[in-house]
């Protein structure tokens, strides 16, 4: 080896110790700042549980029920989402503990598939609303949330009521069965709320979705939660996050109509910090669950905790594959980064000014760690050239003579531990000792991901000059695609079968009174009960069953309270195992449903059954006060020829309950009936006058309602006379 190379050596290595000594240096001082989040969190936790927990009781499950639900609403803004939003309601409506709520899905006039998959689960679910933007996509998400405010501000005027809280998800997102009832429960004492987010672990070797498990579970088990302690100021994850009344209408009243900031790429942070500014209260809510049935299942694994296992959280995927992962993150980088330090600067407050830098040392942080990456494999290198060629030139090592490096390496060293128990703990606790092991390795594949995502934030930022310049580069959503087939209208169903031709669908259709096109057909006598019900539930792919509801077993009427059978207009009818089977004339949704099932404690199921034979069922079975004498006489003709067929038949032509009468007349859209419907006790009032109270319809239009009711009753007490 020439003296000219051996001297060049010697020089990158005297350099190497240099780099060596100041990256060690700086890598002390950011273990410094995580281990004084270490300290504060774990004796926080000690005096918690001397303190307080050995005075009171944790609170469970049972408190959230004390509180009547409040009308809440959830947000989802929806670019490119198809098959995705299909299966979020679904969830939601047949898991959540919860029935006031509903669901606006923000599409875009440029994304017409996913605006027909929201139009066919909105056939499914009376509670999910379409909404679409005013500006073709990709907007920022806070255009389009501001457009889905907007929507559910018209919704809540036309449905006289006033929602509690607005509520912050993303499509794929996975809901616990009580967040909302843990949001009903801290509304409206809290402005913000913001729950966990825990992603679903993959498989072993995906380090890439890998690394957003050990970052959550580290974050929202231990970080956030010391900076609520110290500051008051909670962050919002974007998912999970709940507005009070009050926060939306205060930044509705700074941005003049508009609450979000259209230009953010991560409003939801800034929203935390303008809420703090306005003195607003701010909670991130770990509310675990005693009762598993309630909280997200999950397979039991070595290492897990109930007080973390069984907290009420938000589930969703991340992505999977190293370009999206750099795509959303560097999309978080520019919006905390770089557009949070345009928009929010610093604050007048220590504490918060302590968690803004570790909200923005990242893009100095990850740099930090991949050149220590680099300086690492460079000396193992180096090691194992000199193992595999013994004889070559030997040099001094770096770490000789430097009582300083050796110094902060041991340190360093020591905080490295501590940072892989403490991510290793977390992670463990809420997914097992196998996940908690797997989340060492992942540390370093972690620095490489976020430190090419501050690489292309910075090239973002740089081509446009100004940070609030980047567009909404949003990340593919994972979920199970839902597959909606189209759906003919009832009329041309019935004229493909051969029951009626197209000049009577076309009469039946331009009818002088208003009717649903199958009580029409009935009347004219063009179809019978049977044929309109086979019909109907080809279209709606339901069950269907004939009903007599005169030859009922009391047992089985007495499963179900009045309460709940005029409530939702279903009729117990059979009993399959342990599941309740529950008759109706029109389709029931998986949110009443659910309501149902919780409040009997079992399973049920619904199935459609002919026009009127509910009706009917439920008048004999379910007699209201108010019930009139004329009506309760022909229930009595009935009974007693319970076995005409053809009797029955023609009299539950002329059955027909207000609401539907009402929504058929189009005097009450149905999104707005079936809000009306939530808090409505049949026990106490009529539909009628519940209505009048809510604002929904006035006393005229009630009163002509019921005229029209009450002929088609004349009619059918007609009928009866001729047999009486």
């Amino acid at each position: 080896m020439s003296l000219g190379l051996v001297d060049f050596i010697t020089y990158v290595l005297f350099a190497l110790k240099l780099l060596a000594i100041a990256l060690a240096s700086l890598m002390f001082l950011l273990g410094l700042d995580d281990l004084f989040i270490d300290i504060v969190y774990w004796g926080r936790k000690l005096i918690r549980r001397f303190r307080i927990y050995d005075k009171y009781e944790k609170a469970d499950e049972k408190r959230l029920y004390e509180v009547p639900e409040k009308p809440l609403a959830i947000m989802v803004p929806a670019w490119n989402e198809v098959g995705v939003v299909g299966e979020m309601a679904r969830l939601a409506a047949s898991t959540l503990d919860y029935e006031n709520y509903q669901i606006f899905v923000g599409t875009y006039p440029n994304d017409p598939q996913t605006q027909a998959d929201v139009d066919a689960v909105c056939l499914h679910y009376p509670n999910v609303h379409k909404v679409v933007c005013a500006r073709p996509g990709p907007t920022s998400k806070a255009d389009c949330l501001n457009n889905i405010i907007d929507a559910l501000l018209r919704f809540q005027a036309d449905a006289k009521i006033e929602f509690a809280g607005f509520i912050l998800h993303d499509a794929e997102d996975v809901i616990s069965p009580m967040e909302l009832r843990l949001y009903n429960y801290l509304l409206p004492n809290k402005d913000m709320i913001q729950i966990p987010v825990y992603p679903f672990a993959p498989e072993w070797k995906g380090f890439t979705a890998g690394h957003y498990v050990d970052e959550f579970a580290e974050n929202h088990g231990k970080d956030v939660i010391v900076r609520e302690a110290l500051t008051g100021q909670v962050p919002s994850a974007g998912v999970g996050t709940c507005f009070s009344r009050r926060a939306i209408s205060a930044l509705l009243e700074d941005g003049d109509g508009i609450a979000f900031d259209v230009q953010s790429l991560t409003e939801d942070y800034d929203i935390g910090f303008r809420l703090k500014q306005k003195g607003m209260k701010c909670i991130f809510a770990r509310y675990s669950i005693s009762d598993p049935n309630l909280a997200l299942k999950r397979d039991w694994r070595l290492g897990m905790s109930r007080e973390f296992a069984q907290v009420i959280c938000v589930r969703e995927h991340f992505p999977r594959d190293w370009q999206h992962a750099i795509r959303q993150k560097s999309r978080w980088i520019v919006g905390i980064v770089f557009q949070g330090t345009t928009n929010l600067g610093w604050s007048r407050t220590g504490a918060l000014n302590y968690f803004l830098w570790r909200d923005r040392r990242g893009l100095f942080a990850y740099l930090l760690s991949f050149l220590v990456n680099l300086l690492f494999l460079v000396l193992i290198a180096m090691w194992l050239v000199t193992q595999l060629a013994p004889e070559a030139w030997r040099f001094q090592s770096i770490l000789s003579d430097s009582v300083l490096l050796s110094t902060l390496l041991w340190l360093n060293g020591f905080l490295l531990l501590n940072r892989l128990f403490q991510r290793g703990f977390f992670v463990t606790r809420y997914y097992g000792i196998f996940e908690g092991l797997l989340s060492a390795p992942r540390m370093m594949w972690s620095n490489f991901v976020n430190f090419f995502a501050n690489l292309r934030a910075l090239r973002q930022v740089m081509e446009m000059g100004d940070s609030r310049r980047v567009a909404w580069d949003k990340t593919t959503h994972e979920f199970p695609a839902l597959t909606t087939p189209a759906r003919s209208p009832l009329g041309q169903r019935l004229v493909a079968k051969g029951l009626i031709s197209d000049e009577q669908l076309q009469s039946a259709i331009t009818a002088p009174v208003r009717r649903r096109l199958g009580r029409e057909l009935l009347l004219r006598g063009l179809i019978n009960s049977e044929q309109l019900v086979e019909a109907l539930a080809e279209q709606l792919d339901l069950e269907w069953a004939p009903l007599n509801p005169f030859k009922l077993d009391p047992q089985l009427v007495s499963q179900i309270p009045r309460r709940l059978a005029v409530h939702y207009g279903v009729l117990p009818v059979a009993e399959d195992g342990d599941t309740l089977v529950l008759a109706s004339e029109g389709p029931v949704s998986q949110v009443s449903l659910g309501v149902i099932s919780r409040q009997l404690k079992r399973p049920v199921r619904s199935r459609l059954a002919p026009q009127g034979r509910v009706t009917l069922g439920l008048r004999y079975h379910y007699p209201s006060p108010w019930q009139k004498e004329d009506t309760r006489q022909m229930l009595q003709v009935l009974a007693a020829h319970q076995d005409d067929e053809g009797l029955i038949e023609r009299v539950s032509h002329h059955q027909v309950l207000l609401g539907n009468l009402l929504q058929a007349r189009g005097m009450v859209p149905t999104t707005l009936f079936n809000q009306a419907l939530i808090d409505f006790d049949a026990d106490s009032m009529s539909l009628g006058e519940h209505l009048i109270a809510r604002g929904i319809i006035t006393e005229e239009v009630l009163q002509g309602a019921l005229a029209d009711q009450h002929a088609e009753q004349q009619a059918a007490f007609e009928i009866v006379r001729e047999v009486a």
